[in-house]
């Protein structure tokens, strides 16, 4: 059975993250605005991932949806570097190659700012149902072109919702990959079999993500601080004995919004504020687990 149903189970590990911190948080920027799905880029429908319900046939440019994107590239994604700055906080930016080639100043802004690029697909599309050898043609053209836009390597991938049967050989296969987030099933990093290789697996979180405003999870900025404080009170309560991570996931056009980024502020502000918290991004974390419990 190619499920793990078990994980660590009733004892999970005592993690010691640095500095004896009591938690670790992974703040996630995912920067796709300008790869989703468009007529213009020769694909048979618009984008459905809207603040509001389209009426506009599949096959024509949605105007409107097309615009609520372009707010997080133009306006949006700086709002989130300044907070992220003003709270001295590093973030891991879930990068799609695409979208960093039409909006030039984000990747270096980026890597300039000390955030890690990580692979998201070249474009926001699913992955999930493509044949291996398109698979293994669109991770090149991700690292590609998100090494050239931001001048790193990317060293881990997340890809739209899910992962096809062959993402993971793949990754291995591409040897520059360190790990994966294509998981949402525990609290702590872990390792998984490849083709008999171990491989690394830090889990993602749509919990604690920003896009439950969009999917009508969350209606209130107070409901989506609530999430965030919560998550993060109950993590940090058991990192008393058993430290844990907790990943946050932001989109450019929706937290960066200036109803909802607000309340990013706001939780950063609390967070900060709170003795043994290790902001960090994905690729610190993966590293201190490969290093610490390898």
């Amino acid at each position: 059975m190619e499920r793990d149903l078990v994980g660590y189970g009733m004892n999970p590990p005592k993690v010691e993250w640095p500095n004896k911190a009591r938690i670790a948080v992974s703040i996630v920027v995912n920067y796709e605005e300008g790869s989703e799905y468009s007529p213009l880029d020769g694909d048979s429908h618009h984008d459905t991932n809207s603040e509001v319900p389209s009426p506009v046939p599949p096959g024509q440019r949605d105007m409107a949806n097309e615009s609520m994107f372009e707010y997080g590239a133009r306006a949006g994604v700086w709002r989130i570097m300044r907070i992220l700055n003003k709270h001295d906080v590093r973030a891991t930016f879930y990068c799609c190659g695409q979208a960093l080639e039409r909006n030039p100043g984000v990747g270096m802004e980026i890597a300039a700012r000390g955030h890690e690029a990580m692979g998201h697909g070249y474009r926001w599309i699913d992955y999930w149902g493509m044949d291996k050898e398109s698979e293994r043609r669109e991770i090149a053209r991700a690292v590609e072109s998100i090494q050239r836009m931001t001048g790193q390597r990317p060293l881990g991938w997340y890809t739209r919702y899910g992962w096809g049967p062959n993402t993971r050989d793949l990754l291995v296969e591409e040897g520059g990959f360190e790990y994966d987030c294509m998981s949402y099933n525990d609290d702590l990093p872990y390792y998984t079999g490849v083709n008999g290789k171990k491989w690394l697996v830090l889990p993602y979180s749509l919990e604690v993500n920003d896009t439950r405003f969009w999917r009508g999870g969350i209606f209130s900025n107070e409901a989506y601080f609530d999430c965030m404080k919560d998550a993060f009170d109950l993590l940090y309560a058991e990192g008393e004995t058993h430290p844990k991570m907790l990943s946050i996931g932001l989109h450019c056009r929706i937290v960066g919004r200036p109803s909802r980024a607000g309340v990013l502020d706001r939780f950063l502000s609390y967070a900060v504020s709170r003795p043994n918290v290790w902001f960090a991004r994905r690729i610190d974390i993966a590293r201190w687990w490969r290093e610490k419990y390898p």
